[in-house]
């Protein structure tokens, strides 16, 4: 266990309530603030956009409490009343933000479909997918945007095939779901577009879903057509599982391959590490998740149904709570040297892919992925760089699930 001088130096506490979502100086680094609450506010209220107060909460232990505490409720932000980050359908049906018993009944039909043992499955496809998707990059020659031509195609391909989305119709719903997983003032900004571009990921959804009906064939969305029938699974239920799926299904992964991609190539020395011993990189991938950026938390906001203390501090009944897990991952309580990434870490416990009734469905396949992705890129461009400054990167505002516009590589 790391001492206490292991812990960064901080700025005292604030007057003022902070703002949520917090703006990090570098999207591929966490905020300022998480370090600082970590060490002096573990559980500190913020002020939400919507002008509602929420408790966030950066300590390891207390996010694998709040997480896995059945008095925290992931259902009850739809209640009216209730606080939220952003506007928000109420009765909604999606699956994350769901409790017991629904999410269990609702999380069985789905699991079978991203078992560890059917996604090891899929394996060689997936390299050949990104054999592919690297041979065209190759072809484009440097410099190429690893986002457009591997971190965003690859992730969808495989969502895709797996739900049974026609390959014509993939680009069509790719805004439509960025505009979807907006958060924080952004999305109030963009209400309009964003209810809109609901509406139309609805639409296509429910066509595709009827034709599944009349003619199934070996896919998700085939199951959750069946599971609509034999299962009790509503027409609801069966729309935002599918919309749930396909968004969550590829954002994620295309952040976590830019990010991981960018911090080897930011130190050229990491890279070379996998270059040189490819044996690594599943040990890799576990401390790219833990140090990476991917998402900041705001999703997993949850609601006390009734008073409960959390880390010292009593959270009453009716409110907001957000667990930050990347300022959980980086606790120098539980990460020796949690600035540091370690791609030889071996006590890795990392939170990145959520924890309790909530951990992430699709685990297995983003490790997957990733993996097979360093696998093929240190085979194939060895000499892989950085063709831009960190100055230059721009990102677009609001992403849950944050990522670059682009991310020039050479080699």
């Amino acid at each position: 266990m790391p001492s206490s001088k292991d812990a960064p130096t901080v700025d005292p506490r604030p007057d003022v309530t902070p703002a949520f979502p917090f703006r990090p100086d570098d999207p591929f680094q966490p905020p300022c603030e998480h370090a600082r609450l970590r060490a002096s506010d573990p559980v500190a209220k913020v002020v939400l956009p919507t002008g509602d107060h929420a408790w966030v909460v950066t300590r390891y232990a207390d996010v694998r409490f709040v997480t896995s505490d059945r008095r925290f409720s992931k259902e009850a932000v739809t209640r009216p009343g209730a606080p939220r980050l952003i506007p928000m359908q109420r009765g909604s049906k999606s699956l994350v933000i769901m409790d017991p018993p629904e999410h269990t009944r609702m999380r069985k039909i789905v699991s079978r479909a991203f078992t560890a043992r059917r996604v090891e499955g899929m394996r060689a496809h997936v390299r050949d997918l990104t054999s592919g998707f690297v041979d065209e990059m190759v072809e484009h020659g440097p410099p190429a945007d690893l986002i457009a031509h591997l971190a965003l195609p690859l992730p969808v391909t495989v969502i895709c095939e797996m739900l049974g989305v026609p390959p014509e119709d993939r680009p069509r719903f790719q805004d439509w779901t960025d505009r979807m997983l907006t958060i924080g003032a952004p999305a109030l900004a963009q209400a309009d577009e964003i209810k809109a571009a609901v509406g139309r990921l609805r639409g296509y959804l429910a066509e595709l879903i009827d034709a599944k009906t009349a003619a199934p064939a070996d896919d998700l969305l085939s199951l959750l057509s069946r599971a609509h029938a034999d299962d009790g699974l509503s027409e609801e239920e069966l729309l935002t599982f599918g919309m749930t799926l396909l968004a969550a299904g590829y954002h994620t992964t295309t952040a976590a391959i830019t990010h991981s991609v960018y911090h080897l190539l930011r130190e050229p020395s990491r890279y070379a590490r996998l270059r040189e011993d490819p044996s690594g990189i599943p040990a890799a991938v576990e401390e790219l998740l833990r140090y990476g950026q991917i998402g900041g938390g705001a999703g997993a906001i949850r609601i006390a149904v009734e008073d409960v203390e959390v880390g010292g501090t009593l959270v009453r009944a009716g409110e907001a709570v957000i667990p930050l897990f990347n300022a959980a991952n980086r606790d120098p309580e539980v990460f020796a040297d949690p600035e540091e990434l370690d791609l030889g870490r071996t006590d890795n416990p990392h939170i990145a892919l959520g924890h309790g009734i909530h951990y992430c469905l699709g685990a297995p396949l983003a490790r997957l992925e990733l993996q097979v992705v360093l696998e093929t890129l240190v085979e194939r461009t060895p000499a892989l760089r950085l063709a831009i400054d960190d100055a230059d990167i721009t990102w677009r505002p609001g992403l849950a699930f944050a990522r670059p516009d682009a991310l020039p590589i050479a080699w």
